[in-house]
Order: C-alpha cells, then sequence, then structure tokens
C-alpha cells in the first residue's frame, strides 16, 4: 500500500506555526509537521483530526523529509536568526537538488541572501518570505511576501496564493468571514513574487517599520485627545470608531477603538488607563531605522516611532524628570468637534509621510540590491492580512499603477491634493501640541519632512560651509554645474580652489 506523501512540510509548532499549519490543510494542502519537542507536534496533530487536507506529525527529521513530495517544500517558522540556521543546517543533508527551503520568520534580510547563497551552492532553492498578520492573520489569511529563486516561488504559488488573505480588487477591502475548515472564497490573494535572494524579508521589515510609525501616530492622537482635550477613554474610542468608516479605515484604528473601550475585569475602569506605559519591541522598526541610516534615506518619522518606544521604557527616569522639570500646563480654546477634526488631518498627513519614507526607502535598496519591486502590488498585497491593512492603501496602489516610476508618493496628485487639503489642522495640531508640552515626535518629524522635501532651498549651504571649514570637505557652488567641487583657503577667505 502506497502511502499519500505531504504537499508541504512545515518545522516549528509555536502559535505562528501551528496557525499557519491549519491554514495550509484547511485549503485542501496535506502538510507533514515537525518540532524539536516530540510531544508539542503529537498534541497538535491529535487536536486536529479532521483537517480538510490533513495534518502528518513527523518525530524525526528523516521521517519528515521522506514524507513530502519532491521537489520538497519545507518552511521553517523558528525563532529568527541562530535557531533558522540550526535548522536548516539540520535539514540539509537530508535534501536533495531541487528541493525548496522557505524561511517564514521575521529575518534579517542580509541572512536571507547568505542562506540562499549557501544553499544554492548546493543545489538547493531558498525562499526568505514574509508573514504578516500575527496570530490571526496566520490561521485565516496572513499578507504573504515571498522572495527568492522565482522558479522556486512557481512551485510554493498555489500554497501561497491559497492561505493569503484575500481582498476585493476593485475596493482593496478585505474579504472576511473565514473560519476553521471555511476558507475565503473569492478574491485576490495578498501575495506576489517580490524579487530575488533577501527582497522579500526585505519588504516585511519595511512594513514593520511603517507599523512602527503607524502605531505611535495613533497613540499620539489618543495622547493630544486625553491631555489636551481632557477626553475619557470611552470618548476616544467613540472618536476612533468614527474615524474608522472613513479614509484611516484600518485594522489598527479598528483595534484602537475596541481597546479604548475595554473595560479592565479587576477594577471597572478603562482598561488602558491600568496598562503600564513601556513599550517592548522585537526589533524589526530599529533595523529599518539602520538601515535608512546606511542608506542615506530619509526615514525620520520610523525611527522616531522606534525612540518613543525607547523612551518609554526609562519610565523610572521619566517619573524623576516629572518632579523635577517644567513645562506649561494643557489648555485649549474652541470647539471639542473642530480639535478633534484637526487631530484626524494631522494623523492622516503624517500617515502619508510615514508610507512616503517607507516606499522611499525600498526604492533606494532596489538600486543597492540589484532589484526591481513592485511597488503597485507591494502596496496591493498590503490590503488584507498584514497589521498596517487599510483602505488607505488602496490608493498607494493607484498612485504606482499611475506612474511605476514614482520617486515619492508625496509627488502622487492624489497625494499632493490630500496633504493641501488637510496640512492646516496638520499645522496647527502641531503647533498646540508644541505650545501644550504634549509629546508628540512622529506627528513633529513628519511636518518636517514634508516641508524639508518641499524645500526648494535648505540651511545645508551654511552646514556644508562648515564642513568645508573644518575639515576641508569642498563644497559645490550655485552657480557652477553640479559635480564640479570646491574649497576655500580658510580662515582668510581666499579665492577657492577649483574642482578638488
Amino acid at each position: 500500500m502506497t502511502v499519500a506523501q505531504s504537499d508541504i512540510g512545515l518545522v516549528g509548532l509555536a502559535v505562528m506555526g501551528q496557525n499557519l499549519a491549519l491554514n495550509i490543510a484547511d485549503h485542501g494542502f496535506r502538510i507533514s509537521v515537525f518540532n524539536r519537542t516530540t510531544a508539542v507536534m503529537e498534541k497538535f496533530v491529535a487536536g486536529n483530526p479532521s483537517t480538510p487536507g490533513g495534518l502528518v506529525g513527523e518525530a524525526t527529521l528523516e521521517g519528515f523529509v521522506a514524507s513530502l513530495k519532491r521537489p520538497r517544500k519545507i518552511l521553517i517558522l523558528v525563532k529568527a536568526g541562530s535557531g533558522t540556521d540550526a535548522v536548516i543546517d539540520s535539514l540539509a543533508p537530508l535534501l536533495e537538488a531541487g528541493d525548496i527551503v522557505i524561511d517564514g520568520g521575521n529575518a534579517l534580510w542580509t541572512d536571507t541572501i547568505r542562506r540562499e547563497k549557501a544553499l544554492a551552492a548546493k543545489g538547493l532553492r531558498f525562499i526568505g518570505s514574509g508573514v504578516s498578520g500575527g496570530e490571526e492573520g496566520a490561521r485565516f489569511g496572513p499578507s504573504l511576501m515571498p522572495g527568492g529563486d522565482p522558479a522556486a516561488f512557481e512551485e510554493i504559488r498555489p500554497i501561497w496564493e491559497a492561505v493569503a488573505a484575500k481582498v476585493d480588487d476593485e475596493t482593496g477591502k478585505p474579504l472576511s468571514g473565514a473560519g476553521p475548515g471555511r476558507p475565503v472564497v473569492g478574491g485576490v490573494p495578498c501575495t506576489t513574487y517580490i524579487g530575488p535572494n533577501g527582497a522579500g524579508h526585505y519588504v516585511k521589515m519595511v512594513h514593520n517599520g511603517i507599523e512602527y510609525g503607524d502605531m505611535q501616530m495613533i497613540c499620539e492622537a489618543y495622547d493630544l485627545m486625553k491631555n489636551l482635550l481632557g477626553m475619557r477613554a470611552e470618548e476616544c474610542a467613540a472618536v476612533f470608531q468614527q474615524w474608522n468608516t472613513g479614509v484611516l479605515d484600518s485594522f489598527l484604528i479598528e483595534i484602537t477603538a475596541d481597546i479604548l473601550a475595554q473595560k479592565d475585569p479587576v477594577t471597572g475602569g478603562a482598561f488602558v488607563d491600568f496598562v503600564l506605559d513601556t513599550a517592548g519591541q522585537k526589533g524589526t522598526g530599529k533595523w529599518t531605522s539602520v538601515n535608512a541610516l546606511d542608506m542615506g534615506t530619509p526615514a525620520p518619522t520610523v525611527a522616531e516611532a522606534v525612540f518613543s518606544r525607547f523612551l518609554s521604557a526609562v519610565k523610572e527616569e521619566r517619573l524623576a524628570a516629572a518632579v523635577a522639570l517644567s513645562g506649561p500646563e494643557p489648555r485649549w480654546q474652541g470647539e471639542r468637534a473642530e480639535w478633534i477634526a484637526a487631530i484626524h488631518d494631522a494623523l492622516y498627513c503624517s500617515k502619508i509621510c510615514a508610507y512616503a519614507q517607507g516606499f522611499q526607502l525600498m526604492r533606494a535598496a532596489q538600486q543597492e540590491y540589484n532589484w526591481r519591486l513592485p511597488f503597485a502590488e507591494i502596496a496591493r498585497i498590503f490590503r488584507g492580512g498584514c497589521i498596517i491593512r487599510a483602505r488607505f492603501l488602496q490608493k498607494i496602489t493607484e498612485a504606482y499603477l499611475r506612474n511605476g516610476d514614482l520617486v515619492n508618493l508625496l509627488l502622487d496628485p492624489f497625494f499632493q491634493c490630500e496633504i493641501a487639503r488637510c496640512q492646516g489642522n496638520w499645522r496647527k495640531v502641531v503647533a498646540a501640541a508644541a505650545a501644550n508640552g504634549i509629546p508628540a515626535p512622529t506627528f513633529y518629524s513628519a511636518l518636517s519632512y514634508y516641508d524639508g522635501y518641499r524645500s526648494a532651498t535648505l540651511p545645508a549651504n551654511l552646514l556644508q560651509a562648515q564642513r568645508d571649514y573644518f575639515g576641508a570637505h569642498t563644497y559645490e557652488r550655485t552657480d557652477q554645474p553640479r559635480g564640479k567641487y570646491y574649497h576655500l583657503d580658510w580662515p582668510d577667505g581666499a579665492r577657492p580652489q577649483l574642482e578638488l
């Protein structure tokens, strides 16, 4: 009797691995699973005996590899870094030329480039696939960002397109209704081939950087409502619920409304008021910021979001500083509804700038790594499944469909009009935050980025003159063609020496 072999295998049965395995099996694919702790695998398989595709538990790596159809497709979902390397090192001797290894963790893209080269030398194919959407997304439809060998992606495409989140392509809205054993039918899958080697994980990293900015901006909007307008958590919840019906419609706005409406099970008060104000992080926002610095590409709003988490972590210092340092008492004048509308516009404009920075960074990366990233497709697959899914992303897709070589989202006609329409309120909110001593670092930095980007002349002329003065770093002249460099014989101010 011939035993049926599995369409794909998965190593790593933490929550994300379990949920993605069930998602794959729900779509009719037979999947073998392996976990370093065998008892975890056995409990998982026993607890899910009736999936449409079928779960096959294997206690050894040898049995796991033997259970797969050729070319074997193995998805790794373990802790990024050394854990992934250890699994790859264990698997590689058991595989044959043409087999496909897929890393679905939050890997650093340079690690993905390294791993692909190492496996290619052994005749193996490698895919680094970003997976966004958290536990719920993994179970019922994530956004998937695969990069690597294009022929290998074609081998896994049917599975990736089946399990990915689905959206209505005309409206960009995610299709809902998925449940255990009940996958979404129809719609456009939120996955596409991103590019060679580390491109998929790079795009996932930038996604996470934008996510950091998005979350911090929402927190600043809440802080202004709470500490400037004096609104209670339940009042803020009602505002976010209303915002979620308009241009800010998104997963993060939706869950913010839910969080602010949540009652604390211990005290009965607002739950958010009992959550300590120290934020953790996994590091992908920092990777994005460091990479922007390395490539000389401005992404200040993402960086400010990361720094805000760092600042939140020094709680004891802030408690002491709150006593020692002075600032204004917040007060406002006018109608509350007008201020709420202004905060809405500040959040919207800042969000546009954060996405502009993220896509600008990806544009720089494709030049650095010789990729050709499909920006319209990237925005499209962000519309469902992922944490930053939002109505707004449909407009980014349309922007890149209008102009595939768009250098910055701020130059797209739609976004130009939106910021022109809303920037008065944006400036009003930033000024009020500063005047009233309420920190709004991503609102501030996004506005400075916008004003800097639209400035034909910046004070960097003085900065470059300073560099030439103390370090003979040269300068270019406004009355000469670009690319010619000069140095002044400081401090006497003698005639410039030409073209140093």
